[in-house]
């Protein structure tokens, strides 16, 4: 049995150690059926005065701490502290499993514990961190790391799961006729202005809007009616770029 010496022991506690507020931040979880609402109908969703993301109105929050405030954390538990990923490939990178998720040690004081993380979805370089940073917030958490925080997203990710299917037969449906394409009217395009428009700041933010809440639903218009969209929306990118250059 390996023997833990005091300075060992107060690092570990200090990893145990409550987050500033400051330190800790809000993450959107929605449902697959907010998520879907969102999609299929920009309206649904809002700007979120919480995180800053546009998302369905009735989203829950998280809160975790991000890779900063954690990699802070475990240099003042211990500056030498140390991971490395369980498994490598031929060149040298961590090797992911079936899942896309990467198992890894991390070592804090002489101690190693195992972790987990994934990308959530993303893809490229941003897969990558997401990742590293997924796995040592799991793997901290092994340690008491922000402890008080996974407890409590866990309880809420059982508020907001969807209800299971039950074993009852359902009904079935009459199949409805196809949804007629949607009209752009003056009073559609001055909402698309309000909510994506002049609700975006820069161009960045502007793009943004259009590729997750447009884009996705421009199938449902007729090309005529897309091309007037589009000319909205090129119009007030121009003018966006034009106004902070």
């Amino acid at each position: 049995m390996e023997i833990i010496t005091k300075e060992q022991l107060a690092g570990l506690k200090k990893l145990q150690e409550p987050f500033k507020e400051s330190e800790i931040s809000d993450l959107p979880k929605p449902t697959k059926k907010q998520t879907d609402d969102v999609k299929q109908d920009f309206k649904q969703g809002i700007r979120c005065e919480v995180c800053g993301g546009w998302h369905h109105r009735n989203v829950v929050h998280l809160k975790y701490v991000g890779h900063a405030a954690l990699t802070k954390r475990l240099l003042e538990a211990d500056p030498t502290w140390n991971w490395e990923p369980v498994a490598i490939n031929e060149d040298g990178t961590p090797k992911l499993d079936k899942d896309s998720g990467m198992w890894g040690k991390l070592t804090v004081c002489g101690v190693t514990r195992l972790g987990y993380g994934d990308a959530q979805g993303k893809k490229g370089n941003n897969a990558t961190k997401e990742i590293i940073g997924d796995f040592l917030r799991n793997a901290a958490m092994r340690f008491g790391a922000a402890l008080d925080l996974w407890s409590k997203a866990d309880l809420t990710r059982l508020d907001i799961e969807d209800e299971p299917e039950d074993d009852k037969p359902k009904p079935q449906r009459k199949k409805q006729p196809p949804a007629k394409k949607k009209e752009i009217t003056a009073e559609y395009l001055e909402s698309y202005i309000d909510e994506h428009i002049k609700g975006n700041n820069t161009p960045a933010q502007l793009e943004n809007a259009w590729k997750l809440n447009i884009e996705p639903i421009l199938k449902n218009y007729t090309e005529t009616e897309q091309n007037k969209l589009h000319s909205v929306y090129t119009d007030a990118l121009a003018y966006l770029k034009e106004d902070k250059a």
